[in-house]
């Protein structure tokens, strides 16, 4: 996904919202924090995973699934799509809120999306550990993006993890 079709996304997501904030926690949260192109392990994504802090009961969380998700008119028309997802959809070491990155642009409408910081991204992709998401944690880490000794402190901050999770995911730390 390229910076201007994740602008339309978060312009979208706050128009049909109508709110000015919303939460960006995939893998196009990379857009946040850089500026020159994303690796392509990034960018081969078609989704933003949208979520609405507070949003409890998950209906605004389908209210983006309805009219821009997946199979949409928005994603017939334009090839890509918002995801309504939850807050607690990612697995992310603690203190993560504090560390979001603010991304607005003139082409977001005055709306604006709260992006994972890339080294919490890069912890909740690898413990959700699907092949797209070591490729993408390979590619962070090969990109410079990511440090190793920072993806290690913000392992420890994961709270409640089962061990072996915990041990699969500074396995790919260290082999990287």
């Amino acid at each position: 996904m390229t910076r201007s079709q994740f602008e339309h996304v978060v312009r979208a997501s706050g128009a049909i919202l109508g709110i000015d904030d919303i939460l960006v926690i995939g893998s196009q949260a990379l857009h946040g924090s850089i500026e020159r192109d994303l690796p392509r392990e990034a960018e081969r994504s078609i989704e933003v995973d949208v979520a609405v802090p507070g949003d409890v009961s998950g209906k605004k969380a389908d209210l983006i699934d309805g009219s821009i998700g997946e199979m949409s008119l928005f994603h017939d028309t334009f090839g890509y799509y918002a995801h309504g997802v939850g807050e607690t959809t990612a697995v992310l070491p603690h203190g993560w809120r504090d560390r979001l990155v603010r991304f607005e642009t003139p082409a977001t409408n005055g709306v604006a999306a709260w992006c994972l910081e890339p080294h919490d991204l890069w912890i909740s992709k690898a413990i959700a550990n699907r092949d797209r998401d070591r490729d993408f944690c390979r590619a962070l880490l090969e990109a410079g993006i990511v440090r190793a000794g920072e993806l290690e402190a913000r392992l420890k901050a994961v709270e409640g993890l089962e061990e072996e999770v915990r041990a699969e995911v500074r396995q790919s730390i260290e082999r990287r």
